[in-house]
C-alpha cells in the first residue's frame, strides 16, 4: 500500500486547451477516494495521469512518496479496473486473472496461489474454468477486479466500473467493492459521474468542476455543507433547490421578482442583510402546505411511500420530497397552486449570488 499525492497538477492539450487547473490532493495510505463530477469535468483525465496513460503538463504525481511523472504505466505499481471490463473473451476466468502475472514471469505456484485467493474473495472459484464470454455483466466485473487484486498493487484505480451494469447489479457491486476495500485496505481512487456511488463508497470525495476540485470532504460534510452552488446542485437526489433571492435590512427574503417569501428572520444570518443571495433548500427538508414559497405544480412522481412534487416559482424549478399520505385524499393536480416551505428543522443554505460560494459555516 502507499500514499497518493497530487502537487499542483495541470493538464493542457495541444492548442492551449487546459482541462486540469492545478490540483492539490493528498490520499492517505489505505484511503478510498471517489472523484465525482459531470462529463467533461476532468475526473477521468486525472485518473489517466495517475495510471500513466496521460502525461502531466505541470506539477507532480507521487505514489508512495515517489514522483511517477516520467515512469511508464508498468513501473507505477498500480492496477486499473475499466468501465468495459477489458477481458479476453476466448480465455478462461483463471487465464484472464493470471495473464498479467504470467507476463511478469511469476512462478506457476505463485500464480495459482494469488488467483485462488482473489477468486475466493470475489466468490469466483466455481467459475475459474469458464470462458468470460459466458459470464454475466456482474461476474465479468468481478473478474476484472480479480485481475487487479492478484497484482497486489500499491494503488487501485477504478474508472467508472459500474456504468455498464443495471441498477440492481450496481447496488450489489457497490457492496462488493466496499467489502473488498475493507479486506484489502489498498489505497483506491474511484472515478464516477454517479453521485449516489460517490456518497455510498467514498471515505472522502472530490467534487470536480471544470478541471478544479470544487470541494473535498467526507460524503456527510459535502452533503450537509456544500461549498458552492455547483456542489449543492450536484450532490443529492434530487439535488438541492436553489432559489435566487434578495435579503433586505430587516432580513426579509424576497424572490428575484422582489416578492416577499415567508421565512422567519431567525433563519437568516445577520451577514445576509442587504445582499443578493441564493437560498438552498433540499427537497426532503421542505414541507407541503407551509408558508414560504408559492409554486405551480408541473408533475408528481409517486415512488411508492414517497412522492416528488415538481413545480415552478417564477422561473425557478422547485422539487419537494414528501410522503404519499399527505396527498392521498386530495391528490395534487398539474397546474395547481400550492405553498411549500421550511420544515421547521433544517435551516436553509445560503450562497453568494455573485461568486456562488457558501456564506457562513
Amino acid at each position: 500500500m502507499a500514499t497518493l499525492s497530487f502537487r499542483k497538477v495541470k493538464k493542457t492539450y495541444p492548442g492551449d486547451i487546459a482541462v486540469i487547473h492545478g490540483v492539490d490532493i493528498d490520499v492517505a495510505d489505505g484511503e478510498f477516494i471517489v472523484i465525482v463530477g459531470p462529463s467533461g469535468c476532468g475526473k477521468s483525465t486525472l485518473m489517466r495521469m495517475v495510471a500513466g496513460l496521460e502525461t502531466v503538463t505541470e506539477g507532480e504525481i507521487l505514489i508512495g512518496g515517489k514522483v511517477v511523472n516520467d515512469l511508464e504505466p508498468a513501473e507505477r505499481d498500480i492496477a486499473m479496473v475499466f468501465q468495459n471490463y477489458a477481458l479476453y473473451p476466448h480465455m478462461s476466468v483463471f487465464d484472464n486473472m493470471a495473464y498479467g502475472l504470467k507476463i511478469r514471469k511469476f512462478s506457476k505456484e505463485e500464480i495459482q496461489r494469488r488467483v485462488q485467493e482473489a477468486a475466493k474473495i470475489l466468490e469466483l472459484t466455481h467459475l475459474l474454468d469458464r470462458r468470460t464470454r459466458q459470464l454475466s455483466g456482474g461476474q465479468r466485473q468481478r473478474v476484472a477486479m480479480g485481475r487487479a487484486i492478484v497484482r497486489d498493487p500499491k494503488v487501485f484505480l477504478f474508472d467508472e466500473p459500474l456504468s455498464n451494469l443495471d441498477a440492481k447489479l450496481r447496488v450489489q457491486m457497490r457492496l462488493e467493492i466496499q467489502k473488498l476495500h475493507r479486506r484489502l485496505k489498498t489505497t483506491s481512487l474511484y472515478v464516477t459521474h454517479d453521485q449516489v456511488e460517490a456518497m455510498t463508497l467514498a471515505q472522502r470525495m472530490v467534487v470536480m468542476n471544470k478541471g478544479v476540485p470544487e470541494q473535498i470532504g467526507t460524503p456527510i460534510e459535502v452533503f450537509e455543507k456544500p461549498a458552492s452552488v455547483f456542489v449543492a446542485g450536484f450532490i443529492g437526489s434530487p439535488p438541492m433547490n436553489l432559489i435566487p433571492a434578495r435579503v433586505d435590512a430587516q432580513r426579509q427574503v424576497h424572490d428575484e421578482n422582489d416578492a416577499p417569501l415567508q421565512f422567519p428572520a431567525s433563519l437568516v444570518p445577520p451577514e445576509m442583510a442587504n445582499r443578493k443571495v441564493i437560498m438552498g433548500l433540499r427537497p426532503e427538508h421542505m414541507k407541503l402546505h407551509a408558508d414560504g414559497i408559492p409554486i405551480n405544480v408541473e408533475m408528481v412522481e409517486v415512488l411508492g411511500s414517497e412522492q416528488l412534487i415538481h413545480g415552478m416559482h417564477a422561473d425557478t424549478p422547485i422539487v419537494l420530497r414528501c410522503p404519499v399520505g399527505l396527498t392521498r385524499d386530495y391528490p395534487l393536480q398539474v397546474g395547481e397552486a400550492v405553498q411549500v416551505g421550511w420544515d421547521g428543522i433544517h435551516a436553509p443554505h445560503w450562497f453568494d449570488a455573485a461568486t456562488g460560494k457558501r456564506i457562513g459555516a
